[in-house]
């Protein structure tokens, strides 16, 4: 028989094989560089994480022998120059139990901390969110001018710090008497315009022919807002949570200026005071105090990702 002569391929082919070829290898580097670049940042901004956990588990003559230059102090109780070379050890050598001893058992004032973050956040994690989410279906559903002008101011304040809105809030606990109160927290911190706008942005993905069909139906405005427009940003909702809790869990400032009793300071404000006494324990409060925003984070990270991705629109 005959052997088939095969055809020849065309330069043009090869070319274009070879291309996609390079191309092929070219973008399985460029992916191979980004994987370790990322991964090596990931691990960068783990450590003090990392080192913070493990730290709350060594022996206070451990921490002593590793860290003590960095907190010594002179005969009149001030800081010191570092003179020695700091150890920084992510394992320690016997596992030891007693700061966290210390703190949960010992000493109820970190525990009294701990739960002064809790009142001050939790209602205005809550209430944040209900005035937020009325306020966004306002500003979603609604146009004109003065919804313009009024939207803008919210976008105009959340642009800035925290710390040029200080004083004006603190003229005004003063005038309505709440100073040294939980309502000087609590207060600016619901009627925050942070989630406003984040829920605005999301109600307004909404397709209108959803609400229109509604409103045929014979739907109310209330009825609209709870029963279509909240279950569609439930995504929303728990990604304004997350990153609002993290916010005020982690708040200074307010706590600093607004609250003159130290009793009442959250845990935030107590963990530098820490630091000028027993670092041992201020690992292990550190700790303690990560524990509630990480569990946040990764029972929330799926809510938080389909709440800033969500196009809107239902599915089906």
């Amino acid at each position: 028989m005959e052997q088939k002569l095969k055809k020849p391929v065309p330069p043009e082919l090869r070319r274009a094989i070879r291309f996609k070829k390079r191309k092929k290898i070219f973008e399985n580097v460029r992916i191979s560089i980004a994987t370790v670049i990322a991964a090596f940042f990931a691990i960068l901004f783990l450590m003090p994480i990392v080192l913070t956990i493990t730290n709350s588990f060594m022996s206070s003559s451990e921490i002593s022998a590793n860290y003590g230059s960095v907190f010594a102090t002179n005969d009149k109780g001030g800081k010191v120059y570092i003179s020695e070379k700091v150890n920084l050890k992510f394992i320690p050598d016997i596992v030891s139990f007693s700061q966290y001893t210390t703190v949960l058992l010992k000493s109820p004032e970190y525990l009294l901390k701990f739960w002064n973050s809790v009142i001050l956040v939790g209602p205005i994690v809550l209430f944040q969110l209900i005035v937020a989410s009325l306020a966004s279906y306002g500003f979603a559903r609604y146009s004109g001018k003065l919804r313009s002008v009024v939207f803008f101011s919210y976008v105009i304040l959340m642009l800035m710090p925290y710390q040029v809105t200080l004083v004006p809030n603190y003229l005004v606990a003063e005038k309505l008497n709440i100073l040294n109160t939980y309502w000087a927290i609590w207060l600016p911190g619901i009627f925050s315009p942070f989630a406003v706008y984040l829920l605005t942005k999301f109600m307004k993905r909404i397709p209108v022919g959803v609400m229109e069909a509604a409103q045929i139906d014979g739907a109310g405005e209330w009825q609209i807002y709870r029963l279509i427009c909240m279950p569609l940003c439930k995504g929303a909702l728990c990604s304004a949570a997350i990153l609002v809790f993290i916010d005020y869990w982690n708040m200074v400032e307010q706590p600093l200026i607004l609250l003159s009793d130290a009793e009442m300071h959250p845990l935030s404000v107590f963990l530098s005071k820490i630091n000028s006494g027993e670092i041992g324990l201020a690992f292990a409060v550190a700790t303690i105090y990560m524990v509630p925003s990480l569990l946040v984070f990764l029972y929330g990270e799926e809510y938080l990702v389909d709440g800033i991705t969500y196009q809107g629109g239902v599915k089906g």
